[in-house]
């Protein structure tokens, strides 16, 4: 082929084209170099989501808590709790906490 067939191509002149060459500057530029570029956007919305997924973490936690909270409410609740989670006791009272190990293989 001789460079000027090569010229009068068809593709070749849409992509040789001045306002081409200008827009697919513009695209790349927007798409990966700009501050508020494609990718700084995608790394934005992977981290919203991931701040989401926490957030409904907390919220869980945070109900099941206040149902705890509203148990100790009762006074035997309160204690139940006190003995399970702090090894409380009575004056009158020895407590044995028995671990176990776990079998060695």
């Amino acid at each position: 082929m001789k460079w000027k067939d090569i010229r009068n191509n068809r593709w070749v002149r849409i992509i040789a084209n001045k306002y081409t060459l200008v827009l697919l500057a513009f695209s790349f530029w927007m798409l990966f170099l700009d501050s508020n570029s494609w990718l700084i956007h995608r790394e934005l919305d992977l981290e919203i989501e991931d701040l989401k997924k926490n957030r409904e973490y907390y919220l869980n936690e945070i109900s099941g808590d206040q149902a705890i909270m509203e148990n100790l409410n009762d006074s035997l609740e309160l204690e139940k709790f006190a003995r399970r989670e702090y090894f409380m006791k009575r004056d009158n009272e020895e407590i044995f906490i028995i671990e176990y190990k776990e079998a060695e293989e």
